[in-house]
């Protein structure tokens, strides 16, 4: 394995530092003022290496698409067969093992990637395109007898499902409180919950699966 340029080294630390502050604060909050006081880094010097604070968050993202593709990769090594139900099951926990990528989906995603430049956009959709990919490898892999229509629908209904989980998932006490105001009965669910029963949906409602 080779070792990470000191370039890549400083990149990382800046990203870390971002990582970290996004436990505790929001988006708005986190500034390059913020990022730099985390670490050695002055505010000029880390525009060395992000054109904007947005560009630092997409890297936050193209790391996260990266881990659960690791983590769906994981489950084609391990298992041979699944059925629906533990299919639904394993890769809802993928999804429930990553709530930073879950939270950026969340976000408004238009002026994320605009304040972006080409190349940062780029590297980024690469890792997006193997999200697409790695789903729809577990799809041929454990249903082999699904045809190219069933797995893009399965795709094009499940990802746009996601940008929506983590909200859903995760009611602040503020919304709670506004919800309870108006009357509406706020979930109460995990987001292995809510992606379990979206993906065993999906599939059972689809021809020739035995669950």
């Amino acid at each position: 394995m080779e070792s990470l340029s000191h370039t890549d080294k400083r990149k990382s630390e800046i990203v870390h530092a971002c990582r970290e502050l996004y436990q505790t604060m929001s988006f708005k909050e986190i500034t390059i003022k913020e990022i730099s006081e985390y670490t050695s880094f002055s505010r000029p010097s880390i525009y060395n290496y992000f054109t904007t604070k947005e560009s630092i968050f997409l890297e936050i993202f193209r790391e996260e698409y990266a881990f659960w593709c690791d983590d769906m990769d994981r489950i084609v090594k391990k298992y041979k067969k699944l059925s629906v139900k533990d299919f639904s099951s394993k890769l809802a926990q993928t999804l429930e093992n990553r709530p930073v990528l879950l939270k950026l989906l969340s976000m408004n995603l238009y002026d994320l990637e605009e304040s972006c430049s080409l190349d940062e956009l780029t590297v980024f959709k690469q890792e997006y395109k193997r999200a697409l990919d790695t789903v729809e490898h577990l799809l041929v892999v454990y249903f082999p007898q699904k045809g190219r229509t069933d797995i893009n629908k399965f795709i094009y209904i499940f990802f746009p499902f996601m940008f929506g989980l983590y909200p859903y998932a995760n009611v602040t006490q503020k919304q709670k409180d506004a919800m309870t105001s108006a009357g509406i009965k706020f979930p109460t669910k995990r987001v292995y919950d809510f992606a379990y029963q979206t993906i065993f949906s999906l599939l059972s409602n689809q021809g020739g699966v035995n669950e």
